[in-house]
Formats: structure tokens, sequence, C-alpha cells
């Protein structure tokens, strides 16, 4: 399981971060599912100070997943320190534990991901999609943070 940071973390665009982003964090918060959106809430590491960011919630296999398709950000470094946090859906509030995955269980998550959102996303993968081979998406599991996340309320 690898916690370095990615040397070269892609930021995302501005018509990501102005209007694409906010849009479906605005959707969430008023109860609407965008493909799977949440609104993520993790205390700071340092603050302490709960900190919130859309995130696409994954169920494979009966588990539910969150997946870092910009890398090591500062989402996942709180997921991290947190061991957990809470999924927004409207006024939906679900806690839950997290528990990052090691790098050769992502490969089949990072298949599925891709399969679903890749159009919204598969730009920050470096040209890896879900039809890629297995050792593709291997090589680019490192730069990918993945959670297997257990709801508790």
């Amino acid at each position: 399981m690898s916690a370095q940071p990615a040397p070269h973390v892609m930021k995302p665009g501005w018509i990501t971060v102005n209007v694409l982003n906010r849009f479906v964090a605005w959707m969430t918060r008023r109860g609407i599912s965008v493909w799977g959106s949440r609104v993520l809430a993790v205390r700071g590491r340092k603050s302490g100070e709960w900190r919130t960011t859309p995130v696409n919630l994954m169920t494979f296999d009966g588990a539910q997943y969150l997946v870092a398709p910009r890398g090591h950000v500062q989402w996942t470094h709180n997921m991290r320190a947190a061991g957990g946090g809470e999924l927004h859906l409207g006024k939906r509030v679900q806690t839950f534990t997290a528990v990052e995955l090691p790098d050769e269980e992502k490969p089949v998550l990072l298949r599925a991901y891709l399969k679903r959102w890749k159009a919204e996303v598969g730009v920050f993968f470096g040209g890896v999609g879900p039809d890629s081979t297995d050792e593709e998406l291997r090589a680019i599991a490192p730069k990918h943070p993945v959670f297997r996340i257990t709801t508790t309320s």
C-alpha cells in the first residue's frame, strides 16, 4: 500500500471546479444523486474541522468504495488519518469507517470505476481506461487511492 504522494497530481480545470463540481454538490445536497454522487465529509488531519468534497460512491460485488481519481489529494490524506467520515445525500447522512486497499487489489476496482465514470474523470488516469490491460491498471494503481467503506449508520 503506497502512502507516498504521486509526483504530479493533475489539478481539475476551471470548468470542473467552478461548474461541474459545484453543480453535482448542489444536486447532491438536495438529495439527488448524480451517478452515485455523494458529498464526502471527513475531519481535517491538522485542523480537526470537517472538510467536504463531492465524490462518486461505487458499489462493486456488494461492497462500497471511494476511488480518488485525482490521486493523493487532501481528502485521501484526511481519510487515512481519520479512518472514516460521513457521506451526505440531501439530509441523509451515513457515517462510515474506511480501509485503504493495497495496490494489488485495485485493478479490478479501477476498471469498474472507469467503466462507470470515465467520461467524467478519465483525463486523470493518463490514458488508461476500462478496456486497458491488467498490467496498465496495475501500473497506475499506486497513484489512485481506493478505500473500502463500511457504513456504521
